[in-house]
């Protein structure tokens, strides 16, 4: 009864797939506002699911399952009187109800089976995904007799006979009849929310993300591709997506008996590995080819027809509804005690999936023109969901056998000859024995090795930030050599590898400590090569398509990304009274990157500095003058200098073995909420020096288009770097959190004068002044950078000795010092997207009202928060750090 109940729910859940294609006919729709209108019930089942497995433990899945489904059939019903979009997406808004009834079956049936038969049952539930099918299959023919009103109303007619159904032919689980018995009370929201705090949870999650709410996705956006791909008319679009929709339910069932046969870990990996082959096949768009043979010129197509497209989709679905069963599996076995909470926490995550998907595919073919970008974007999911899967229990596997793996040969073959002599002889890269604080230590051999990691790692950095913010520049030249996009395009290239970047850093915040940190800045260095080569190959040819750009700008976050793991890996080689000045000088010397790219650039696009090898020249008119110029070799450039980085990384880097820990171990900053109000503040600092090195000189070509801003954007992030590099010193002398408070004044009087400046516009010292603003702007992100890293290794010495008084000194300073590695990669994550936000504020800015005093009115406000939150939180008296950075001594607590 829960199934049938779920697939009457499934089916309400789903109806805008069907009705939203003719409701877009109706009300003229783009295929962003379609995505937006088919997701939005996804999104109000999303988020009541958490709540709803909850009151599940609390209240019974009987009554919980008959309410919401006797809610879903008054929204349903509701729907047929709405005329305009937004009462369509208020309608939509109630008919999601529907999709909690998933939280609330889980919860309810889970407490009728022990633990060997809990997948397969939950596999059989979970069939009631078959749902959306139904919709498919039926509500075409529905909708051609009756109109999609007459659809509305039956499918409100059958939520409402099925809720009776329910009520007349179910029972209560047997621990609330039991709790009832007793008269004990049910447990508190906090307590059963708190296995939330495990990162595990978190990537239940990301499976779920992908296996559930990518089917949720597909299975609601299949019906519009068909019809845009292929040409098929609704009910034939409707009755292939019922083709995908119907196995990728039913099979779960068989999922669920996997997983309780062969493990569900087997079951995942098989999942999300053929996932990725099959979205990679499925993102390869239709392409004609043309060969210079010996003979001539050799042409050929690549496509995916349409029997092949419905084969590979019937394939993902299939593993889809296999890994949907698998998740599950895992939930009432690790979680017992709290299906709900956790099992409502998974759900959510997944049909958030399902809300997020659609309306990011709309919004690819908007921006792509690529109707596959749905399926890219699918690949790169599954392939991060695979990675980290893999990552963490290859983590786990080499806790468990440690000594056994430090024992055993650098490869294979060399068994036979490998003995105790040649154990870890070819790891001498890795410094067990490793004090900072121990003055002679320090003095004698510490120092040295710091240095040598420092100044091996700071070019590194120079690079990455160098080609992270590359398409600053490239972007304001792309309409001179041909490629003809708008200035919302133009923006969007500028702000996607700050998008990219800041995502990436989140990850590579906790990188260090689990690959080591001569690995992982190897391999990060490396990965640069992929989008500096990748620009000079695709700015030659004009006709290069907007989607590749955008990836190639997407893929230029790579550099981003490699702060967070830069910054954490130098913080452990540091004792805590140099930190604040190596963090300065690697950060500092690292932003001039952005600098040194912004002047490079201009120079070495101007000649065939890579002759033959770097292709021919592009001619341009710029200012009635024609020229020519090599733009390539904004990506060419950097390449000899990335590979001999990376050599140097490699043969010249250290791991501290002090310094491993897994990502679990380092996700209890999660808890901290210091973490979160130093993202607030980092955000402030390093979000507006990147921000504002992204949008400069697309921003002066806007609004002075007789200035040559290329000319001069280098200016703004060099005195922002060199400020960060030669004012950690002072931070580490007065305390980072009143150098900080001056930085935001000198931040909100930089952003003061920029508005009344751009309200001048014709004066001729305009330009001048908005220069020189925005100068000091830069400089105060400079000193505010050094200043914030500063801040963190003092609260968390201050807050490890106040949170684990148990500790030994020792241990408490290793606790500090890997917590505060991990705050300032994470902070240096969240920041980040000031690279993405920035630019486009004003871009939205100068759409909206033609100037940039919009978007500098919320950078006004957003600076007065931080300057109010750094007072009150750690400089005022009785702050954080009031008495540790007056030099003295906290009186203990009366």
């Amino acid at each position: 009864m829960s199934t049938a109940a779920f697939t009457v729910c499934f089916a309400a859940w789903t109806i805008f797939s069907i009705l939203g294609i003719q409701i877009q006919k109706d009300l003229g729709l783009n295929e962003t506002q379609f995505g937006l209108l088919i997701a939005t019930p996804i999104l109000t089942g999303s988020l009541i699911r958490l709540v709803l497995g909850v009151w599940t433990d609390q209240l019974g899945g009987r009554r919980m399952q008959v309410i919401v489904m006797l809610a879903a059939a008054m929204a349903t019903y509701l729907m047929t009187y709405a005329t305009t979009y937004p009462q369509f997406l208020l309608a939509a808004l109630g008919v999601g109800i529907a999709g909690g009834a998933f939280a609330v079956g889980v919860t309810y049936v889970s407490k009728f089976y022990p633990a060997g038969r809990q997948g397969t049952a939950l596999g059989i539930f979970g069939a009631g995904n078959v749902g959306a099918a139904i919709t498919k299959f039926l509500a075409p023919v529905v909708m051609l007799a009756m109109g999609w009103e007459g659809v509305a109303r039956i499918w409100a007619a059958a939520l409402v006979v099925m809720a009776i159904l329910f009520f007349i032919t179910t029972k209560d689980e047997p621990d609330l009849a039991e709790r009832r018995a007793l008269g004990a009370k049910p447990r508190s929201f906090a307590e059963q929310f708190a296995p939330l705090r495990n990162v595990q949870v978190w990537r239940f999650s990301l499976y779920y993300f992908f296996v559930f709410g990518a089917f949720v996705g597909l299975s609601l956006w299949l019906p519009r591709y068909l019809i845009g791909v292929y040409g098929f008319d609704i009910k034939t679009a409707g009755l292939i997506a019922a083709a995908y929709s119907v196995p990728a339910s039913l099979f779960r069932i068989y999922g669920g008996h996997l997983s309780d046969r062969v493990g569900a870990r087997t079951v995942m990996y098989w999942t999300f590995l053929v996932s990725v082959v099959a979205t990679f096949l499925l993102s390869y768009p239709p392409t004609s080819y043309v060969v210079d043979g010996i003979d001539g010129p050799i042409s050929f197509r690549l496509a995916t027809g349409p029997f092949a497209f419905i084969v590979l989709i019937f394939v993902l679905g299939f593993f889809m509804s296999l890994g949907k069963a698998a998740v599950y599996k895992h939930i009432p076995i690790y979680y017992p005690g709290n299906v709900g909470s956790v099992g409502g926490m998974v759900g959510m995550m997944g049909g958030l999936g399902g809300f997020i998907l659609p309306i990011a595919f709309g919004a690819l073919n908007d921006l792509t023109g690529i109707w596959q970008s749905c399926f890219m974007l699918l690949f790169l999911i599954s392939a991060g969901a695979l990675i980290w899967m893999h990552t963490a229990i290859r983590q786990m596997e080499r806790e468990q056998a440690g000594e056994m793996l430090q024992k055993l040969p650098e490869l294979p073959e060399m068994r036979p000859i490998h003995g105790v002599r040649e154990e870890g002889a070819l790891k001498g890269h890795v410094i067990t024995d490793w004090r900072p604080e121990d003055p002679v230590f320090w003095e004698t051999s510490g120092r040295a090795i710091a240095r040598r990691n420092l100044w091996i790692s700071i070019p590194a950095l120079f690079l990455s930030f160098a080609v992270w913010m590359v398409w600053s520049i490239v972007v304001a030249k792309l309409p001179l050599v041909g490629f003809r996009y708008t200035t919302d395009q133009l923006f969007w290239l500028a702000a996607l590898p700050g998008l990219s970047g800041a995502t990436l850093r989140i990850f590579y915040s906790f990188m260090v400590p689990v690959f080591g940190g001569r690995l992982w800045s190897t391999l990060t260095t490396w990965s640069l090569l992929i989008p500096a080569v990748g620009i000079g190959l695709a700015v030659r040819n004009p006709d290069t398509p907007y989607g590749i750009m955008l990836l190639l700008a997407l893929l230029c976050g790579f550099g981003g990304g490699n702060f967070a793991s830069s910054m954490s890996n130098i913080g452990f080689f540091y004792p805590k009274s140099e930190k604040g000045n190596a963090l300065a000088l690697n950060a500092g010397l690292g932003n001039l990157g952005v600098s040194a790219m912004q002047f490079l650039v201009p120079v070495v696009i101007t000649a065939g500095v890579f002759g033959v090898l770097g292709g021919g020249a592009q001619t341009i008119v710029e200012n009635g003058a024609e020229s020519s110029i090599y733009l390539q070799n904004a990506g060419f450039i950097w390449v000899p200098f990335i590979i001999a980085s990376a050599f140097a990384c490699w043969f010249g880097m250290n791991d501290l073995s002090s310094a491993k820990a897994s990502f679990a171990d380092q996700s209890i900053i999660f808890t901290r909420r210091h973490n979160w109000i130093m993202c607030w503040l980092y955000t402030g600092t390093f979000g507006s020096f990147i921000g504002f090195s992204a949008a400069f000189p697309l921003l002066t070509k806007l609004l002075f288009p007789d200035v040559n801003a290329l000319k001069i954007a280098f200016l703004g992030p060099l005195v922002g770097a060199l400020s960060r590099s030669f004012t950690g010193g002072i931070a580490d002398r007065f305390g980072g959190a009143r150098v900080t408070i001056l930085v935001f004044l000198a931040m909100m009087a930089g952003t003061a004068g920029l508005i009344w400046v751009l309200g001048q516009p014709d004066q001729p010292w305009a330009f001048g002044a908005f220069f020189a603003l925005f100068l000091l702007l830069f400089f105060a992100t400079g000193v505010g950078n050094a200043s914030t890293f500063q801040m963190i290794p003092a609260i968390m010495r201050s807050e490890i000795a106040r949170l684990e008084p148990g500790l030994s000194a020792e241990d408490q300073r290793r606790q500090a010092e890997k917590e505060s590695a991990a705050i300032t990669g994470f902070t240096s994550a969240i920041a980040a997207y000031g690279a993405f936000f920035i630019p486009k504020s004003f871009g939205l800015s100068i759409d909206m009202s033609g100037g940039a005093n919009g978007a500098l009115w919320g950078f006004l406000a957003f600076y007065m928060s931080c300057l109010l939150i750094t007072w009150f939180v750690y400089a005022r008296p009785g702050g954080l750090l009031h008495a540790t950075e007056r030099g003295l001594r906290l009186q203990p607590a009366e």
